[in-house]
């Protein structure tokens, strides 16, 4: 009997496995490649992640940097207003000082023509003197008074003090407080020109002293006159550490024509006025002191501009040690207000050197 024959499959078993096994590669690689680009995706979300947290530090110090520009701003809004209302009130002031240098400057103007005018009188007056001393020096018969001195009554004349000694030191102060009695005024004057200076009220006043001593000279003495300020130096320049002739009327008229010269200023050194008067050789017998108070100094500048009362006292004292004990000290005084130590003082020196303490009155001579 034939057998029959088996039915031909085309999908047989191991085709169906090849299938299987296609999609499975296919299924895998697919997996792969989807997992390879959710790798990629996670690097890339935390790159972005950073850039963010990067972004938002940045804008938080920003907003920080903004609080401060806007705080600044609103101080810088605040200093302008500041300074526009010290713009506006320097500007009232500007306009207000020249206000004032206006009529100062008119003031000033008409003082200046009052100084002017009153040194055309000096100079006139000078020229007149010395046409009278060039006809009266070698001619003048023989007096008992170097030069003449006038005065009012007799408010010329200083009892108490007498020029007796054979070799007489006039020490004048002329610093800047002989200008006037009040510190104020001293300070005003100090400022002023020099012709202003030279003409204060209270420095004519030493000056007529200096001129009223040298017309007391004594016959056959010699004499000297010392400026002294922070410094001490003949008043007659070419003359300093000699003696001069008061039989010489010339040299008399030529210490005060170099004592007018003066024009006062700076502080007191008396210490130094003492210590130059030794230097004189032979020494002087008498020693007459025009001054007005207490020193400001030593012999160096002081080391701060103020200095009390107690440490001006302190530099008399030392100033005073450097005297020999026979020597005469005549002290005159045209006191300053308010320089209370300064009378006691000047009288204990003239009490325990021997000599004379005059204080003239306000309207000598």
């Amino acid at each position: 009997m034939k057998k029959k024959r088996r039915a031909f499959e085309v999908f047989t078993l191991s085709f169906l496995d090849c299938i299987c096994c296609g999609f499975g590669a296919v299924v895998l690689f697919y997996t792969i490649v989807q997992a390879q680009a959710g790798a990629q995706d996670i690097v890339r979300i935390d790159e972005l992640t950073g850039e963010v947290r990067k972004l938002e530090e940045e804008v938080k110090e920003g907003t920080k940097n903004l609080v401060q520009i806007k705080n600044t701003l609103e101080k810088t809004d605040e200093d302008a207003a500041s300074a526009q209302a010290r713009a506006l009130r320097v500007q009232r002031e500007l306009k207000e000082r020249r206000e004032q240098a206006t009529v100062y400057d008119n003031d000033s103007l008409a003082r200046r023509e009052h100084i002017n005018k009153l040194m055309a009188d000096i100079k006139s007056l000078d020229e007149g003197v010395k046409r009278l001393q060039g006809g009266s020096l070698d001619k003048a018969p023989a007096g008992d008074r170097r030069v003449a001195f006038r005065g009012r009554g007799k408010r010329l004349y200083v009892s108490a003090l007498q020029v007796k000694g054979k070799r007489v030191l006039v020490l004048l102060d002329s610093s800047a407080s002989m200008m006037e009695d009040d510190v104020v005024k001293v300070i005003r004057l100090r400022n002023q020109p020099e012709a202003a200076r030279k003409a204060a009220q209270k420095w004519r006043r030493a000056v007529d002293m200096v001129q009223w001593l040298t017309a007391q000279l004594p016959d056959n003495s010699q004499f000297q006159v010392y400026g002294f300020n922070t410094k001490t130096k003949a008043v007659l320049g070419d003359t300093q550490g000699k003696w001069l002739d008061s039989n010489d009327p010339r040299a008399v008229s030529n210490v005060m024509t170099a004592t007018r010269n003066i024009v006062p200023g700076d502080g007191t050194s008396l210490v130094n006025a003492l210590l130059t008067a030794r230097t004189l050789n032979p020494q002087p017998d008498q020693i007459i002191l025009v001054t007005d108070g207490l020193p400001t100094q030593g012999s160096v500048p002081p080391a701060r501009k103020f200095i009390n009362v107690r440490e001006r006292e302190k530099l008399f004292d030392d100033a005073a040690k450097t005297l020999n004990k026979d020597m005469p000290v005549d002290v005159v005084l045209l006191p300053m207000k308010g320089d209370i130590l300064a009378a006691h003082a000047f009288w204990r020196l003239a009490r325990r050197t021997g000599g004379t303490y005059v204080i003239p009155s306000r309207d000598w001579p």
